[in-house]
C-alpha cells in the first residue's frame, strides 16, 4: 500500500516563501504524473501544477512564475517551490500522484493528507 506524507506548509507574510514536498513510500514500479492542487475555504480544489515523468510541468496562470514544481525521482518525492505568496494563495495543498505497480500494469492515483499554506497580508 503507497502511503503519501506532505511537509512544508505553514504561515507566512505576503511576498514570503515556502517549499512543499510530498514523498511516496511503498513498493512502486514508477510514477507518472505528479501534481499539487489547492482548495480554499467554500471553493472547489482547483490544479496548481503537474510534472510528467518526463519533467514537463504546467501551471494555473495565477502562480506562473511565482511557482515551481519539480521531482526526485529517486527520492519519490514531488516539490512545490512558492515564491512571492499573497493571501488568495492560502488554501490546504494536495499532492496527487499517478502511480504504477508493474510494467504495463494500470494506472493508480493517490492524494496526500493535505498541508495548510497561509499567507498573511
Amino acid at each position: 500500500q503507497v502511503q503519501l506524507v506532505e511537509s512544508g506548509g505553514g504561515l507566512v507574510q505576503a511576498g514570503g516563501s515556502l517549499r512543499l514536498s510530498c514523498a511516496a513510500s511503498g513498493s512502486i514500479f514508477s510514477i507518472n504524473t505528479m501534481g499539487w492542487y489547492r482548495q480554499a475555504p467554500g471553493k472547489q480544489r482547483e490544479l496548481v501544477a503537474t510534472i510528467t515523468d518526463g519533467s514537463i510541468t504546467n501551471y494555473v496562470e495565477s502562480v506562473k512564475g511565482r511557482f515551481t514544481i519539480s521531482r526526485d525521482n529517486a527520492k519519490k518525492t514531488v516539490y512545490l517551490q512558492m515564491n512571492s505568496l499573497k493571501p488568495e494563495d492560502t488554501a490546504v495543498y494536495y499532492c496527487k500522484l499517478h502511480i504504477r505497480y508493474s510494467s504495463g500494469g494500470r494506472e493508480y492515483a493517490y492524494w496526500g493528507q493535505g498541508t495548510q499554506v497561509t499567507v498573511s497580508s
